[in-house]
């Protein structure tokens, strides 16, 4: 659970001794965005997108067993969070090229679904975060904050429908996960990855390397 941050004296010593210790906490973000669907809520009543956003979520978060990592939501778009030592202590899926198959096999279920009437189609970006702390300034709740995460959904603005956008520092993670399993690094839904692109962000100081995989 994250470090509670709230002191009503503005310049506590307490509290800057507290933030001070907080230590890193890096792990894999990710925002999920389930396109059009403000447009769908305009169009048709409850029991119509109310029924697709529910069929998509399922998609999406909990044949993966995503759902122990969502943060928060707004709308329709999902922050999810998964620490290192979160991932390295499960049994299977416990690595980012893992993370990266399942999200492109729901996007992929859902885009080609026989259905059309059935499911939303979703983007996704997709980062390897150090500079993160586990902490929230609102009480009995999970959250992270970080230069990390602004950057991830920072990426989320260059996702598209049927769209992973990913950081060349999780890409680069998910490359050394294939060498670890004597694999190319064209396997599974890496065949299917850009070159790298360049992108100056809105209150990122340097200049961020990602890359782009659409779903066939």
């Amino acid at each position: 659970m994250a470090q509670y941050i709230h002191y009503s004296d503005p310049n506590s010593a307490d509290m800057v001794k507290v933030l001070e210790g907080i230590p890193r906490c890096p792990g894999i973000c990710f925002f999920m965005d389930i396109n059009r669907s403000t447009d769908m809520k305009y169009q048709g009543g409850l029991k119509d997108w109310g029924r697709k956003i529910n069929n998509t979520f399922n998609y999406l978060l909990y044949s993966n067993h995503f759902e122990k990592n969502i943060v928060k939501g707004i709308g329709d778009e999902i922050m999810l969070f998964i620490p290192e030592e979160v991932l390295r202590e499960k049994t299977s899926n416990n690595t980012c090229f893992a993370i990266l198959e399942d999200i492109y096999s729901a996007l992929y279920l859902i885009k080609n679904h026989p259905d059309p009437d059935l499911l939303l189609n979703c983007k996704v970006a997709i980062h390897y975060c150090t500079e993160v702390h586990n902490i929230s300034f609102f009480e009995n709740t999970n959250d992270y904050y970080g230069s990390d995460i602004d950057l991830t959904a920072r990426l989320m603005t260059k996702s598209v429908e049927n769209r992973i956008v990913m950081s060349e520092k999780f890409y680069v993670k998910a490359l050394a996960d294939l060498v670890d399993m004597g694999l190319p690094s064209n396997s599974g839904c890496l065949s299917l990855v850009t070159e790298r692109f360049m992108e100056n962000f809105k209150g990122v100081p340097v200049s961020t390397e990602y890359r782009v995989i659409d779903v066939r």
